[in-house]
């Protein structure tokens, strides 16, 4: 648990940081999320961090008092109650939350189960979950005021200029999600996942090669991680990127995969 906790602690500081850099008037920005401003994608993840570090205290019986009939529901629900408040809080609310997951689940054993929304899962799965949301929601941020959901290439940076979009190594934790999650994806689309699975092959940030899935499998996909996983929380259309699928059924995944 200690290795992903502490990239999942790294990569919400640093959409925290990227926050404090806005001033009170982007914080009210559109975000490519209809309907929502920056405000209000931070008040979702406070939200879902505030409740998910009460089912890992209490268990089912929280999450059931939550009467969520579907999750857009809940969604909109919890985003349209925190409208109106300030900037100030809503990040303070944030930062609390997401403290409480990190302290509970520093206390449980990775294979230990979580309930939650799609069903119970792992600790590791669900800080994994965690991660993945923190980075997906920080694209959106981060696309309301640079304008892409993409980074730059280094040659179109300044000298010792950092790029808020810049693919990380915890990307990993995305990409290995985005893959233990096919077959949710396939049940979810109506599709039949094949017995022998899907291999993901992409390549990292500093040239790391992260493989996910059997060997044994002819269904693979490769490309880059960053453009796998922005696909994969549906920030790009596989149209918009060089992944490569190879199989029909990896042709089917790369048009359906998802991580939620």
């Amino acid at each position: 648990m200690r290795e992903i906790l502490s990239d999942l602690v790294a990569e919400e500081q640093h959409l925290d940081q990227f926050l404090q850099t806005l001033t009170e008037r982007q914080w009210k920005t559109p975000t490519p999320a209809e309907g929502w401003n920056i405000l209000d994608q931070v008040n979702h993840l406070a939200a879902v961090e505030a409740l998910a570090a009460e089912v890992i205290a209490e268990g089912a019986d929280r999450l059931a008092r939550e009467a969520i009939t579907t999750v857009d529901d809940w969604t909109e629900r919890h985003v349209s109650d925190a409208r109106g408040r300030r900037h100030q809080a809503v990040i303070e609310g944030w930062r609390h939350a997401r403290a409480d997951v990190i302290d509970a689940l520093s206390r449980l054993e990775p294979d230990e189960r979580i309930p939650w929304l799609y069903g119970d899962m792992s600790a590791r799965s669900f800080a994994t979950m965690r991660l993945m949301e923190t980075w997906a929601h920080g694209l959106d941020i981060k696309a309301a005021v640079l304008g892409r959901f993409t980074p730059l290439p280094e040659d179109k940076l300044e000298e010792d200029e950092e790029d808020p979009l810049a693919d990380t190594i915890r990307l990993r934790h995305v990409a290995w999600l985005a893959q233990a999650t096919l077959p949710f994806a396939f049940a979810e689309a109506g599709e039949d996942y094949p017995d022998a699975g899907i291999r993901v092959e992409v390549m990292g940030p500093r040239y790391q090669t992260w493989r996910f899935g059997s060997e044994a499998t002819d269904q693979v996909i490769r490309g880059k991680a960053g453009e796998w996983c922005r696909v994969a929380v549906q920030r790009q259309s596989p149209e918009e990127t060089e992944l490569k699928a190879i199989g029909d059924a990896a042709e089917v995944a790369l048009r359906i995969v998802r991580c939620y």
